[in-house]
């Protein structure tokens, strides 16, 4: 990446709305406008293309809107993204609860150069990015329950969105934690405790100290003495419960 210029797509099927921020971003040294998109599936096109630092994406477009933008990116590349919209309180406070930044049309010079400066710090830090869009990719999801809809697990340099119902577990070992697929093991990019209060509200409970497992995936409980339990998952892993735990368990279980 070039280290002076942050190069940067923009994303509105309003013409206007496009010249107006490019105006503004123009005048800013360390950006570089590298193209405009006008709705969702040519954004992402644009995304795969051009390979942006930074994308300011519309919520509300035509064929594709800016949540199913960050619900269709593929992991290969994830810019820093900058929601721009018209008023919108619910999505606003679903921002400030989570990693994404936002602007107010009309975007105001000031907020702008904020937004600027919160992505530049964010460039050389991919787990948080990676973050950043499964947040945006959980909101405005209709009937979602509480909790976030995506995780974010590391293969190699890649960073890979999984749905909540394709993770059977978390395991930590000392100081990694793992996700656990049915097929794979991926390092999560959050500690056990900061991913068990992610989940509150879907259906991941801990069972011991280094493991939480999806409740939907345990096939079975055995007694193994008077206080350790044997919990098999769906692809036949098995992790100890505790005998605290187990009796949690059961009761998930049991309804």
């Amino acid at each position: 990446m070039d280290s002076q210029r942050i190069h940067t797509l923009i994303v509105d099927d309003e013409p206007i709305a496009r010249r107006l921020l490019r105006e503004e971003l123009e005048l800013l040294p360390e950006i570089e406008v590298v193209g405009e998109a006008a709705d969702g599936r040519e954004a992402l096109g644009k995304i795969a293309t051009l390979k942006p630092h930074l994308v300011f994406l519309d919520l509300q477009m035509p064929r594709m809107s800016g949540f199913e933008v960050a619900r269709s990116l593929d992991g290969t590349h994830w810019p820093v993204i900058v929601i721009v919209t018209a008023f919108d309180q619910h999505a606003i406070e679903a921002f400030e609860a989570g990693a994404i930044d936002y602007l107010l049309k009309p975007v105001s010079e000031a907020r702008l150069r904020k937004a600027v400066e919160r992505a530049r710090s964010l460039l050389n830090r991919p787990a948080e990015v990676a973050d950043q869009v499964a947040t945006l990719a959980s909101i405005g999801v209709p009937a979602a329950p509480a909790g976030p809809r995506k995780v974010v697990g590391k293969s190699g340099s890649d960073y890979v969105l999984l749905g909540v119902d394709e993770v059977l577990a978390f395991q930590a070992e000392r100081e990694l934690v793992w996700i656990v697929t049915a097929k794979s093991r991926l390092l999560a990019t959050q500690s056990l405790r900061g991913l068990e209060a992610r989940l509150a509200g879907l259906p991941f409970q801990r069972v011991h100290r280094n493991a939480i497992v999806n409740v939907n995936h345990v096939r079975k409980l055995t007694a193994m003495t008077s206080q350790r339990w044997c919990l098999t998952l769906s692809n036949a892993l098995q992790l100890v419960v505790s005998k605290r735990q187990a009796h949690k368990i059961r009761q998930i279980l049991q309804t």
